[in-house]
């Protein structure tokens, strides 16, 4: 007997997507591959928006989402599927009264998993972070997306051996850098089946236009906070680059302490030290981290006072 998890998204456009002409070219390349029948891998640094176009390429698609995690203990029947429980049936027959009669049968009960569940009904899968997952996990992956079929295991209670993939199935990965921690290199054989789209930071008119539209700071502070973590970027004296995530982590801050970078920037250059020194030094090297405090305060100088170097200020510094 066969039942199915209900694990189906149903796709909308998110209302607060920021689609610039940067943005607009990679949607539409990657709408090219899918109509040519091929998936996508978006693979880029954490922080790059992976994810969140990923959704926004699935809700273009038009079909329900199906959406799984990458993760070390995954194997097959985590994406396929797998045995889990099962039900027993008992007939008790006392109709001579001296007699008792019983007939017991039990069957194991087989619960297809998403990966199934897309191929069968050609729904998109949406496979975020799949290199977090153990290569000999995702094997099954590679008869799907090359061959169109599935197969199915002995134990699933049916007579079909193999499943015929769906005409309308397609599948949207995501993965980091393989030199991030807690990631698997890809087998080789299976990014030879996908197109690959390296995803890095934004332009400047994105990122400008996101922190805005995530945060609802005013323009003048959006530019602020944005020049600021583009020149810590363009520094290249950073463990890690600082992304769009930085531009709101620190936008949304501000909004919330309601006071503007030119008010107060003692206080501003903390919670740029504070958010941009996290998110540049994974480690957490003390030399590191002191090193991007610095440097974030040369640059919120500069920024919010120019070439005055009467008015230059020097935060205390934060242990």
């Amino acid at each position: 007997m066969i039942d199915e998890m209900t694990t189906v998204l149903e796709p909308t456009p998110m209302p607060d997507f920021i689609e610039t002409d940067y943005v607009k070219d990679l949607e539409s390349r990657a709408m090219a591959f899918f109509k040519a029948g091929f998936p996508v891998h978006l693979r880029g640094p954490s922080g790059t928006g992976k994810t969140t176009l990923a959704m926004h390429l699935a809700s273009k698609l038009g079909r329900p989402v199906v959406l799984v995690h990458g993760d070390e203990e995954f194997s097959t029947s985590s994406l396929v599927g797998g045995e889990h429980g099962y039900r027993v049936k008992k007939i008790v027959d006392k109709f001579i009264h001296s007699v008792l009669k019983t007939e017991e049968d039990m069957v194991k009960r087989w619960v297809d998993s998403r990966l199934t569940i897309a191929c069968k009904y050609g729904f998109t899968l949406l496979y975020d972070e799949f290199t977090r997952s153990r290569p000999e996990a995702n094997n099954i992956l590679l008869s799907i997306l090359q061959e169109k079929m599935m197969d199915m295991p002995v134990g699933r209670g049916s007579n079909e051996q193999y499943l015929k993939v769906h005409p309308e199935f397609n599948a949207i990965f995501t993965s980091n850098p393989e030199e991030y921690a807690g990631v698997h290199r890809s087998q080789d054989a299976l990014r030879d089946r996908m197109i690959t789209m390296d995803l890095d930071c934004f332009d400047y008119e994105t990122e400008l236009a996101i922190t805005k539209e995530k945060s609802s700071v005013s323009v003048k502070d959006a530019k602020t906070i944005v020049n600021i973590v583009r020149n810590l970027r363009n520094s290249g004296k950073c463990e890690f680059a600082p992304t769009i995530r930085g531009c709101i982590m620190i936008a949304k801050t501000l909004k919330v302490l309601a006071f503007h970078p030119y008010q107060n920037p003692q206080k501003f250059i903390i919670l740029c030290q504070d958010i941009l020194a996290s998110e540049t030094s994974r480690v957490g090297s003390k030399t590191n981290q002191n090193r991007v405090k610095q440097i974030v305060s040369e640059l919120v100088n500069k920024e919010l006072l120019g070439d005055k170097e009467e008015l230059k200020i020097t935060p205390t510094p934060i242990s």
